[in-house]
């Protein structure tokens, strides 16, 4: 049937019609979200020939996974409705099939926790637009051998065995590979291959031996970091050689990426530019500085209670410590609420919630008081540890996210 296999959409609609008056809203959900494609799928001589069509009702493969056993109902529920439609104009056979659409995808080797291709794109051409050499002070091949086994790798050169023979052939006896040839060669596959791969190859560039220059090798990482963080990860110092940095690249705990997301949207709210520079340096410092995160916590709390204190025209000295502001600041935004009746359910709980969320300014200012920056240690002082950071972070951001969320809809 030449017109059901040029324009199936026609017969689908009908279909998802029939199927939404009789009341089978998931079939026609199904339907109505699949792409249709049309084949024939056989042919039978006897009795003056019947001519098979199988409509492939083609979905994409998550959608197409979850359907699990109701797949053949559905499948038998919309075959008889296409039979009705169609028998009005043909003697062949028709049946449905819901089938896994095939699309391309260039992530599908990554699974959730990689970096993925966009981002590794971005710092690619972050390198190239700021002409930064990825082999540094190195020989292409030089650089290379401290990552991969080049013997091991085939060459693109017939004339060599392996791939160290060949990347020297081009990049320093003719020297007619570009620069960048890195990012497009299959044998590393840097866009598209292991996580682990990308990120040591981005080590290795900001590494002392390869990148001396320590204010360089800083700035690189920065931009790095920029892009590897929202989707958590980052790389962090782990030691100097030579009084310049080494760095590792560390995953991130989801909680430290979803409070310094959230701090991020409060200070854009406030307009507080300020903020934003102590998020950063919290987000920097969480991992590998706790005692500085902590300090930091604290600071943005400072920063959050001035800046609405200030749009609501509430003036402080400049000498106020975080207990003041923080009273100063539930007092004009009423956090701690009288008007909730003692009949309605669980109100001395909400009333013990919003105390205690006022009371953690405190604990955090004693918190740094005791491990964070800003005060002298003896040699035996043993720090906190990064996940007591992100505990001081995490509260400071739940105070900052409530405070702030009140103060917009509280308008002075």
């Amino acid at each position: 049937m030449k017109s059901l296999v040029d324009n199936p959409e026609r017969y689908l609609a009908t279909a998802v019609l029939l199927l939404d008056e009789e009341g089978l809203a998931e079939a026609a959900t199904v339907a109505r979200n699949a792409s249709v494609r049309v084949v024939e799928s056989g042919f039978d001589n006897w009795n003056g020939g019947t001519t098979y069509w199988t409509i492939q009702l083609q979905l994409d493969p998550k959608t197409y996974a979850r359907l699990g056993a109701r797949r053949e109902m559905l499948q038998e529920q919309i075959s008889n409705r296409f039979k009705v439609i169609l028998e009005q104009f043909s003697a062949d056979s028709y049946t449905v099939a819901i089938v896994p659409r095939i699309d391309p995808n260039p992530e599908w080797r990554h699974v959730s926790g990689d970096v993925p291709r966009e981002a590794r794109q971005n710092i690619i051409d972050g390198l190239k637009l700021d002409g930064v050499s990825w082999f540094g002070r190195l020989a292409d091949v030089e650089f290379l051998q401290r990552l991969f086994d080049l013997r091991a790798l085939p060459s693109q050169d017939s004339r060599f065995e392996d791939a160290a023979g060949d990347i020297w052939q081009h990049r320093v006896n003719n020297d007619d590979w570009a620069d960048d040839w890195i990012f497009e060669d299959s044998r590393f596959n840097l866009l598209n291959g292991p996580t682990d791969t990308f990120l040591r190859f981005l080590c290795e560039i900001v590494h002392p031996v390869i990148r001396p220059d320590r204010n360089e090798a800083l700035l690189l990482v920065q931009h790095f970091n920029d892009q590897l963080r929202k989707h958590g990860w980052q790389f962090i110092e782990v030691e100097r050689i030579a009084g310049r940095p080494r760095f590792v690249h560390k995953r991130l705990q989801a909680s430290s990426v979803r409070s310094v997301s959230r701090a991020r949207s409060v200070a854009d709210a406030l307009d507080a530019g300020w903020m934003q520079k102590e998020i950063e340096r919290l987000e920097n410092a969480v991992e590998r500085d706790p005692a500085l995160a902590i300090g930091t916590a604290k600071e943005l709390v400072e920063t959050c209670c001035k800046s609405i204190l200030a749009k609501r025209g509430v003036e402080m000295p400049r000498s106020a410590d975080l207990p003041a502001l923080t009273k100063a600041l539930a007092k004009e935004l009423k956090l701690v609420p009288e008007g909730i009746p003692d009949g309605a359910k669980g109100a001395e709980t909400i009333r013990l919630i919003l105390r205690n969320l006022g009371s953690l300014t405190q604990y955090l200012a004693e918190l740094r008081g005791l491990y964070g920056s800003g005060h002298g240690r003896d040699g035996k002082h043993r720090g906190l540890e990064p996940r007591h950071a992100r505990l001081a972070v995490g509260a400071a951001v739940a105070f900052i996210d409530f405070a702030t969320e009140t103060h917009h809809q509280r308008d002075p």
